[in-house]
């Protein structure tokens, strides 16, 4: 079998150019032998192309563009499929062609037939005869599986449990040690307000105190100007009297 892709050598168009290196590349990664056509210099593979593209996968206009994929006369598909197929890791399929052991699309395609089949063979004989597969029923299996799936996930709740009561026994542990600090921080910072309240009330006093001596300093001051005050009017009446006893004795 032999895998065709038909191209346009000198096409225009950028987009058809990268879907044209998209899919040459990639069968090349692949290693999968494929032939290249070009419908650009040559009429007749132009015409073949559009000849056995399907009517229903052909575009609105009805004329099919590059790339197009087939395996012998047998139509693959366009760009757009090849890239569905290369993204669902499906592209022997796409190609018609077998997958290669070990690569994914053939464990794809094992569990596939294991799920069609309803079985799967187990174990062979030393000879590798196998006519003396031993199979074994997919319940029992799955069965088996889920067993130690559900072995897997009570140990995952267990070890969850156990890691989340050490998280509560180190918050409670961080509270109790919050709650301690916070209460011997507690009596140092009423002993200061007390200190305060005390220094306060001795500052009050003492302003009261010096307002009393200002007080009694001003009362001084005034009795002792109104005695200065008597004094001298004293001197005037006797001053007065005599003068007037000087005028009477003349």
């Amino acid at each position: 079998m032999v895998i065709k892709v038909f191209l346009a050598s000198s096409s225009g168009s950028t987009a058809i150019k990268k879907k044209q290196q998209d899919v040459v590349g990639f069968l090349e990664a692949l290693k999968v032998d494929y032939t290249q056509l070009d419908i650009a210099c040559n009429e007749e593979n132009r015409m073949w192309m559009r000849q056995n593209v399907p009517e229903d996968r052909k575009p609105t206009n009805g004329i099919p563009l590059p790339p197009q994929i087939f395996n012998e006369a047998s139509y693959c598909g366009d760009y757009d499929t090849f890239f569905d197929a290369k993204e669902d890791n499906s592209v022997y399929a796409f190609l018609g062609l077998p997958p290669p052991p070990g690569s994914k699309e053939a464990e794809k395609a094992d569990k596939a037939d294991i799920v069609e089949n309803g079985t799967h063979a187990e174990e062979t004989n030393t000879v590798g005869n196998l006519d003396d597969l031993i199979e074994v029923p997919v319940e029992e299996r799955n069965g088996n599986t889920h067993r130690e799936e559900e072995k897997l996930q009570q140990a995952a709740d267990e070890e969850e449990e156990a890691q989340d009561g050490e998280e509560e026994a180190e918050i409670t542990e961080g509270e109790t040690a919050d709650k301690e600090e916070t209460a011997g921080d507690e009596t140092p910072m009423e002993e200061e307000e007390a200190v305060e309240e005390a220094d306060e009330a001795h500052a009050e006093e003492e302003e009261g105190q010096e307002e009393e001596d200002l007080q009694s300093e001003e009362e001084e001051e005034l009795l002792q100007l109104e005695e200065e005050e008597e004094a001298e009017v004293e001197e005037d009446e006797e001053e007065d009297l005599e003068e007037t006893q000087e005028e009477e004795a003349e």
